[in-house]
């Protein structure tokens, strides 16, 4: 998994990051945003335009938000 959406997305659903992914692996769920991460391909593009920064790389997601690699994962049906 390249990158992660975590808590600053809750309620947020701005879209900015949706519009601007080239292979459509951003997904909706009815409280936030998930990136799949088998069908992310590290291009970055969807990180600078998050207007409430809840997008990181999964290596610099920080430690508060740790279980929001999970819960992208869970989502995307990835890890159970």
């Amino acid at each position: 998994m390249a990158y992660v959406i975590a808590e600053p997305c809750i309620g947020v659903k701005d879209k900015s990051c949706v519009e601007v992914c080239p292979v459509d692996c951003i997904y909706e769920t009815e409280d936030q945003y998930y990136i799949h991460p088998d069908e992310c391909i590290d291009c970055g593009a969807c990180e600078p335009v998050c207007p409430v920064e809840a997008i990181f790389e999964v290596s610099a997601v920080p430690e508060k938000w740790q279980s929001f690699t999970l819960k992208n994962a869970q989502l995307s049906g990835v890890a159970k």
